[in-house]
């Protein structure tokens, strides 16, 4: 569970919790307290991948996008677009 960040590069984090199951004599695991974690590094990406963030980028597609206008983009832009 991420609590907060630190300037991007570093997390906060809390340790698992101790678990006890119904039918356990006791409890397992946990620690208490918090760490601090490293934010992974972005993949490379390979050519095919950057060609289609490339095309969605020029045809307007993003996050939170509407269905239709997704289609219309879809098929008025990136099918025209990824032929060539």
């Amino acid at each position: 569970m991420v609590i907060g960040s630190l300037s991007g590069l570093m997390t906060v984090k809390r340790r698992p919790k101790t678990y006890k199951a119904r039918d356990a004599a006791y409890s397992v695991g946990g620690n208490r307290g918090f760490y601090l974690a490293g934010l992974p590094r972005p993949y490379p990406r390979t050519p095919q991948q950057r060609k289609v963030a490339n095309v969605a980028a020029e045809c307007g597609i993003h996050k939170g996008i509407t269905k239709s206008a997704l289609q219309q983009a879809m098929a008025g832009c990136v099918g025209p677009k990824m032929r060539k």
